[in-house]
């Protein structure tokens, strides 16, 4: 079961999309060319696969568990782009945690 909300990983590129629900998978990925390394991490660090079945977005959990490090590096990445936060100021408690900050 996906916990809400979730962040949206796109290969390759250092920008996260905030993810609040389901609906919001499907409005971000219907635009996007997607390759099979994007993956949805929901709040408690869980990835997901993004796979089109029958003309209909679906969510494959995976195998791999992101800790709480892995996701505020992912964010920190994210951050960097915009070159709006000092860096050394971003920590989290909890994976959960880290992906709502992408909401503000």
């Amino acid at each position: 079961m996906i916990i809400w909300p979730c962040i949206l990983k796109l290969d390759g590129d250092d920008e996260l999309v905030y993810l609040g629900s389901e609906r919001d998978v499907i409005l971000e990925c219907r635009e996007l060319i997607l390759t099979v390394d994007d993956h949805v991490i929901d709040s408690t660090g869980l990835s997901y696969l993004i796979e089109l079945k029958a003309e209909k977005l679906a969510l494959v959990k995976t195998e791999r568990i992101l800790v709480v490090d892995e996701v505020t590096d992912l964010i920190r990445a994210n951050e960097f782009k915009k070159a709006e936060l000092c860096l050394t100021k971003i920590n989290f408690l909890t994976v959960s945690d880290a992906i709502k900050s992408l909401l503000y």
